[in-house]
């Protein structure tokens, strides 16, 4: 499971480079202020998120846990919901959108909250 993690931690990241990049250099003059901050907010989440699942794929190469692979899902999901429903908001600017971006939130949420208990079930005092 490690690589797989790691092979969706690695192309999260490098969509988070390239949607940042359109953002910041196709998307300039063509949104307004309060879409680009959306755009930002989906781009920031992304990469924090992505690089949280680069994290628990080395994690589970050394400490193999269900509860790691669940926590790697559940980041996975978040992105593709959070920042994937911001995305498609400020582009499009459809705002019923936004109704599924808290979901997205909670999907982070309970990602890491899957990884403190897999610490403290796995891990020494």
């Amino acid at each position: 499971m490690s690589k797989t993690i790691l092979m969706g931690a690695s192309a999260m990241l490098v969509l988070a480079v390239a949607l940042g990049a359109f953002g910041a250099h196709g998307l300039k003059g063509h949104l307004s202020a309060e879409l680009m901050q959306t755009y930002k907010t989906a781009v920031e989440y992304h990469f924090y998120h992505a690089l949280g699942l680069l994290l628990l794929g080395a994690l589970s190469l050394t400490m193999p846990s269900n509860l790691i692979n669940l926590a790697a899902l559940f980041l996975f999901v978040g992105i593709v919901l959070f920042s994937g429903s911001l995305y498609v908001l400020a582009i499009s600017g459809i705002k019923w959108l936004g109704a599924i971006t808290p979901l997205g939130g909670l999907s982070f949420i309970a990602g890491w909250i899957l990884l403190f208990v897999a610490a403290w079930k796995k891990l020494p005092l």
